[in-house]
């Protein structure tokens, strides 16, 4: 068995080695998909100096393992993975990765753009912010809801 295909973490990643792993022993891979989510500096007009997230341990997981199930069931792929650190971070530092493989790059993309869609909507995670006016729980998006319903999904989790 390979390596799981969600793991939660406090540390960082290193893409080049999960995406190895990711294709490791599969002469089928034509494509691999990436994306990499990083801490910004800067959010809704006020610096950002840090950046706290919270989760469900088990339940965290077991979402993100049904997202990936409904990536198989609607895209021709054939591996997933997803990192997804908690805890304390800073500007630069990685937050997530999704990363697809496929026998071709149109189900690749399709998939990881999906899976992040949907990472940003409906993953169980809470993120605060420092900011020089203080600590700040960040909302949903009405952008982000209106991204994954372009698959068809619909969120309702950005405040109207």
């Amino acid at each position: 068995m390979g390596a799981p295909r969600v793991t939660i973490q406090t540390a960082d990643f290193d893409l080049g080695v999960e995406v190895a792993a990711l294709r490791a022993h599969d002469p089928g891979v034509g494509a691999v998909a990436s994306f990499v989510g990083t801490v910004r500096d800067r959010n809704d007009g006020s610096g950002v100096s840090a950046m706290e997230l919270e989760h469900y341990p088990g339940m965290t997981e077991k979402s993100i393992e049904a997202m990936i199930d409904e990536a198989f069931r609607r895209f021709d792929i054939r591996a997933a993975r997803v990192i997804h650190r908690v805890g304390p971070l800073k500007p630069l530092d990685q937050i997530v990765l999704v990363a697809v493989t496929s026998a071709h790059r149109g189900a690749a993309f399709q998939a990881c753009e999906f899976l992040m869609d949907y990472l940003k909507t409906q993953a169980p995670f809470w993120k605060k912010e420092t900011t020089p006016e203080g600590a700040r729980w960040v909302d949903a998006r009405v952008a982000d809801d209106a991204a994954l319903a372009r698959w068809g999904i619909e969120a309702g989790n950005a405040a109207p």
